[in-house]
């Protein structure tokens, strides 16, 4: 006797996902007869619908052979509201209405099965439905059931927890839970549970995925009753969050297609087709002749469609769909009578992930064209147009959010029942798995070299750490991080070199959850960055977040618009105020956001530290001997992007009169940038070294062989290069505005200048050209200072931090 015992059907109405309830579409929309022919198609004996709270589905059926009469009960614990829901298997009308009558008490309802002799099983026991579920509620569950249901439609984690828990039940456990809860079990051998299983389907998609096997049961049984005790099996296919959502995909295609009978066209139309052969419990019969001239004449014409000027959503999804069809038969090709479930779903998701990437370039494209020209209403209007993409995906989102509900409460569970409650206590971080997004990561700055540090030393020291970005470029594979493709490209025109990135974000989130990460860090508030949020909200995870770019700033010296400055300021605020703990890189900065109204108590000064080998004053030789006349020079040196918000002509103008001053100096760019061929014809004449970017060894050379080291920018929050630079024995000068002032020992190993003052920066060179002696001490308490500030201690603080983060995330769950 094979049955799928968990199954709905059109009676089950009242969906309990909103992305239902938003087109009005009930919970299922299968005819019950439909689902009887498949169950039977499917290699089921018998065949039953348990409806939520009705039985109007299996009366339907009742009077064909091999089935009987069920429904899925939704009831409470009366103290807290704790919702729950219970198969109730053959069973009468008259049995049903009393039921009804007495769900709203699980005790009550469960006395009534027992006294009746009906055969019940808890459903999906491990799954909060209303977010209350307990671990005290659960051990009360033990005492009230038998019968236990592995959920066809639920994260399979859950069900292996339970087999587990279930598993390793004695009488010691039942009589102490007996006593904790004064409530005595009802039927013999308590701690013996049994389990059966159900697809949970609501669409006909997976009927018969998962199913109950009696074995030994006689083929013609037709009372439950008979085999109470007749050992059973659980067979199916582990579901998948790309399960849960294209069962949501398949309702609401059912749903619409009957509302606006669509399945006339679906000879005529080869996106209703695609959509039929997807969505449908059974693909359609292969198109006939005139159906396929059709096809023939319909993608000729789409063809010519050219790309619609409107950013109007729906307009955009038509034309996109059109064009995947047309460039990807295989879309339509793996549709047949022989494609397994699995595959369908992995062909829907590829379809959703395809469209959904292109239509996000279109609005991200549209957004950062209408953001570069300050175009107010068009900004907006593109963000509420972009908004309805996320309906689109919306399935996807709600499943996989689904599929991490509860995610600790097995583990809780078979904690307390292994005697471990309480004491598992590992140090913080021992159990962080970390993904760290990042939109900077082959650059050349101080935030991209700490990163490449950090995957280092994770892979180093075994730590559960992977870094996410997203390149264009083929690059070697690497440990520890994970390249993906972009969907689109948007170049900067301020920024040659500098683009933007749009992620796949379907593709990510699968990643994410198929890999298991326990807390998401993002290092930047990009595309990627807004990629790390929506998977931490999707999941259910912790998020921290590094505040590491004065991005308003950086947009007002750029656009030089005040009105621009405050748009991405409201983004920035908004954008932070969602992590669960924020670091900033310096104590000017924390006080910078606690003024802009963010909460004082979720910042931290990040653990920033440098790599004292590779910077050290050894490193001094003859870097300088590749130029004529410049080795027996003073060497003042810059490190970092050449750009406007550097202040570098301020530099410029304050090394013309030092010149004057000090005929043996050279001043050594080190970098690239936009304002690099500006700042050549500034400097023209004088003693100045252009190297471009130098790295490695070269980079390393150069600060040792130089003598101090100059960073006049006032919209760095850290400053990087302020620590390499002191590492190699140099004494900095640095402004008072921004992080780089902090990490610095003012008048012990450098100087700190007014900023934005051209004056103030040629004082405070002047003055440790003219004391030698000063400038050498100075260099030598820089590289002692930094000793004190190895990256490998202050990434140990970091990976620390991130474990705080997840404790207090789950003390608060």
């Amino acid at each position: 006797m094979q049955i799928d015992l968990h199954v709905h059907s059109k009676h089950s109405k009242r969906p309990s996902q909103w992305i239902l309830k938003k087109i009005g579409c009930p919970e299922s929309f299968t005819e019950p007869l439909e689902i009887y022919e498949l169950a039977r198609r499917r290699g089921m004996t018998h065949v039953t619908i348990s409806d939520h709270n009705s039985i109007d589905g299996a009366l339907e059926i009742a009077h064909l052979p091999n089935t009987f009469v069920s429904e899925e009960v939704t009831t409470y614990f009366p103290d807290d509201g704790c919702k729950l829901h219970v198969l109730a298997l053959d069973i009468t009308e008259a049995q049903h209405r009393e039921i009804q009558r007495l769900r709203q008490n699980i005790f009550d309802l469960t006395t009534y099965f027992y006294q009746e002799q009906i055969f019940n099983i808890i459903a999906h026991p491990l799954y909060a439905v209303n977010d209350r579920l307990t671990i005290d509620h659960f051990e009360q569950l033990l005492l009230l059931f038998r019968n236990f249901e592995l959920n066809g439609a639920r994260n399979n984690r859950e069900n292996l927890s339970l087999k587990s828990i279930l598993n390793q039940l004695t009488p010691a456990d039942i009589e102490r839970l007996a006593d904790r809860y004064t409530l005595t079990p009802l039927f013999a051998r308590p701690h013996q549970k049994r389990l059966f299983g159900g697809s949970d389907d609501h669409s006909a998609l997976n009927v018969a995925r998962t199913f109950t096997e009696f074995i030994d049961a006689p083929h013609e049984v037709t009372s439950l009753a008979a085999i109470r005790d007749c050992r059973v099996a659980v067979h199916g296919l582990a579901p998948t969050p790309q399960t849960m959502a294209h069962n949501l995909y398949g309702i609401a295609w059912q749903f619409f297609r009957r509302k606006f009978d669509l399945g006339r066209y679906t000879g005529k139309d080869p996106l209703v087709r695609f959509l039929d052969s997807s969505l449908s419990p059974e693909p359609a019969p292969e198109p006939g002749m005139l159906s396929k001239v059709y096809f023939f004449l319909s993608a000729r014409k789409n063809k010519r469609l050219k790309h619609p000027l409107s950013d109007s959503l729906a307009t955009l999804l038509r034309h996109e769909t059109q064009r995947l069809i047309l460039e990807n038969p295989d879309l339509m090709a793996d549709a047949g009578e022989d494609e397994t479930i699995e595959s369908r779903e992995q062909r829907w998701f590829a379809f959703v992930n395809r469209l959904s990437n292109r239509v996000m370039v279109h609005f991200g494209n549209h957004l950062l064209d209408h953001l570069s020209g300050a175009n107010v209403f068009n900004i907006f209007h593109t963000i509420g147009s972009a908004g309805g993409l996320y309906t689109l995906m919306a399935p996807y989102f709600v499943a996989f959010s689904q599929f991490t509900m509860g995610r600790d409460l097995g583990t809780q569970i078979a904690d307390r029942f292994a005697g471990n409650a309480g004491q598992r206590n590992p140090a913080p971080g021992d159990d962080v798995h970390v993904a760290h997004f990042t939109d900077t990561f082959y650059e050349v700055n101080g935030v991209a070299l700490t990163l490449q540090q950090q995957v280092h030393l994770a892979a180093a020291t075994n730590r559960q750490y992977t870094l996410i970005t997203c390149d264009d470029q083929d690059r070697f594979p690497e440990k520890g991080v994970v390249r993906f493709k972009p969907v689109g490209t948007y170049d900067l025109p301020e920024y040659e070199q500098q683009k933007i990135f749009y992620p796949p974000l379907l593709e990510i989130l699968e990643y994410c959850h198929r890999q298991g990460f326990n807390h998401i860090h993002t290092a930047t508030p990009g595309p990627i960055g807004l990629a790390a949020l929506a998977i931490s909200r999707f999941l259910r995870l912790p998020i921290s977040g590094i505040y590491h770019t004065a991005i308003p700033q950086y947009v007002q010296i750029l656009t030089g618009s005040g009105f621009m400055e405050e748009l991405a300021w409201k983004f920035v605020l908004w954008y932070y105020d969602q992590m669960d703990l924020i670091y900033a890189p310096s104590r000017s900065t924390c006080d910078e956001l606690v003024a802009k109204g963010i909460n004082a108590e979720k910042i931290r000064v990040y653990p920033r530290g440098i790599d004292t080998v590779r910077f050290h004053p050894a490193k001094r030789n003859g870097f300088y001997s590749r130029w004529d006349g410049v080795s027996d020079t003073a060497k003042l040196l810059y490190v970092g992007r050449v750009s406007k918000e550097k202040n570098l002509h301020l530099l410029a103008e304050a090394f013309r009169p030092l010149v004057q001053r000090f005929s043996q100096i050279t001043l050594t760019i080190v970098g690239d940038g936009p304002y690099l061929e500006e700042m050549k014809r500034e400097t023209a004449g004088l003693p100045c070294i252009y190297t471009g970017r130098l790295e490695g060894e070269d980079l390393c050379e150069a600060y040792a062989s130089s003598d101090i080291f100059v960073f006049p920018s006032t919209t760095d929050t850290f400053g990087n290069v302020v620590l390499e630079a002191q590492a190699s024995g140099l004494p900095v000068i640095v402004t008072d505005q921004g992080g780089p002032a902090e990490n610095i020992l003012p008048e012990e190993t450098g100087l700190v200048v007014q900023s934005d003052c051209a004056d103030s920066l040629f004082d405070a060179m002047a003055l440790l050209l003219t004391d030698s002696n000063r400038c050498h001490r100075m260099g030598r308490a820089a590289r002692k200072y930094m000793e004190s500030r190895s990256f490998e201690t202050a990434f140990d603080k970091t990976w620390e931090l991130f474990g705080m983060v997840n404790a207090q995330k789950q003390a608060l769950a």
